[in-house]
């Protein structure tokens, strides 16, 4: 086995994951996160088709359904608060069926983190800021630690990576606006919510809640089409304003949930953008998640792109020996299909989660009052989950044993 020492750059779902599986086939991991704690927060992410056989192979299936949402359904609402028309999760998106589920996006990231922090170096509250390499590995500077030098290097810092502008190029070669915005922070469960989730349209624009950890709390969810926004990614209170501007004058429960945007103690704001690349490896550095194909929040698949992109290049490299040369290309020839599904999806979702008009708004009003009783329901609801099988988890079980794992 060669190239054994990897650094991996972020703390999230692919980073972790991917750490889980290099280490048990006899790799050293480190990880780096520009956080200074595990990050908190985000929005309830689908774990859907070949993600959660990935899970499962990792022993992590029942924690993550001990996590999950529980979320059964959602509602949507008129400005009055009065039900227009309602979903299952299931029938949504297959959630419930297969061991599939809906889980916090912090709190798998707490899952993954248990499962490697024994094992696996994490370095907390630095980032990297140059990579050089050669023949020999790669050179890393860091924010605040020594430099030091690994074998490889892999990108798992999220839709902005740093690592992939070092590399690669600035984010504006790669990043592909879907003409909408999304924000998401923790609330109180004022509306009492059970399992459920609430939404409000008007035209172009969704202002949401659905309850979270065992109905303690909740997450408010805000979304809106709009062209790129020229703000400052550092400046939380601007992009706060810019939340509360979009939304100012709604009904229904829109002025309660902007009442909690200030304390909001995990506020997300962001583009929703995929990333597109020709290749997501060069030489000893590799990307993996968002960082390299970002489907946006519209497919649903992020988590499961993450998960099965980490599982699929660590896999790779071990069956290569650790040659990062054909791994890289084996990792990119399995993950293509998935990827390309994914961002395929998610064209067109926009049109249906924030409809243009009323009119629009009440055409999906109605198909989702009949959904239920359509011949080709199955097809509907389905399409998640057959785009999350696009491929098959790989059978990486002998490494496993020749690693002695």
């Amino acid at each position: 086995m060669s190239n054994r020492n990897v650094l991996i750059s972020g703390a999230s779902i692919a980073g972790p994951a991917l750490a889980f599986w290099l280490k048990r086939y006899g790799f050293t991991p480190t990880i780096v996160e520009k956080s200074p704690t595990l990050r908190e927060g985000g929005q309830a992410i689908d774990v859907l088709g070949t993600a959660t056989e990935v899970v499962r192979r990792m022993g992590l299936l029942d924690r993550v359904h001990e996590m999950s949402t529980g979320k059964r359904g959602t509602s949507y609402v008129d400005a009055t608060g009065r039900t227009r028309a309602s979903i299952s999760s299931e029938t949504f998106n297959g959630v419930g069926a297969n061991g599939d589920t809906e889980i916090q996006r912090g709190d798998l990231a707490r899952v993954l983190y248990e499962a490697t922090s024994e094992d696996v170096e994490y370095l907390f509250g630095d980032s990297i800021t140059a990579l050089v390499q050669d023949e020999e590995g790669v050179r890393v500077s860091f924010e605040h630690a020594q430099p030091r030098t690994f074998d490889l290097v892999i990108g798992a810092d999220g839709v902005h990576s740093h690592t992939r502008t070092l590399v690669f190029g600035p984010e504006s070669q790669f990043a592909r606006h879907m003409g909408y915005y999304i924000c998401i922070y923790t609330i109180p469960n004022f509306l009492d919510l059970d399992h459920w989730e609430l939404d409000y349209n008007t035209p172009d624009k969704i202002a949401g809640a659905y309850s979270a950890r065992e109905n303690t709390r909740a997450k408010a969810i805000f979304a809106w089409a709009s062209d790129p926004i020229d703000y400052d990614y550092r400046d939380i209170e601007q992009q706060k304003k810019i939340v509360a501007d979009t939304f100012a004058g709604l009904g229904w429960q829109v002025p309660q949930l902007l009442a909690h945007l200030d304390p909001a103690p995990d506020f997300y704001f962001d583009a929703m953008a995929q990333i597109r690349m020709d290749s997501w490896h060069k030489g000893r550095i590799a990307l993996v998640g968002d960082a390299g194909y970002c489907a946006s929040p519209l497919s649903g698949q992020g988590a499961d792109l993450s998960l099965v992109g980490a599982y699929t290049l660590a896999g790779e490299l071990a069956a290569a020996a650790g040659d990062h040369s054909i791994a890289f290309a084996r990792y990119e020839q399995r993950m293509r299909p998935m990827v390309d599904a994914c961002q395929k999806f998610a064209e067109g979702v926009g049109g249906w989660y924030a409809p243009a008009s009323k009119a629009m708004i009440r055409f999906r009003d109605l198909n989702v009052r009949l959904l239920p009783y359509l011949p080709w329901r199955g097809l509907i609801g389905g399409a998640p989950q057959k785009v999350a099988r696009t491929i098959s988890a790989g059978d990486y079980a002998d490494l496993e044993r020749a690693s002695g794992r």
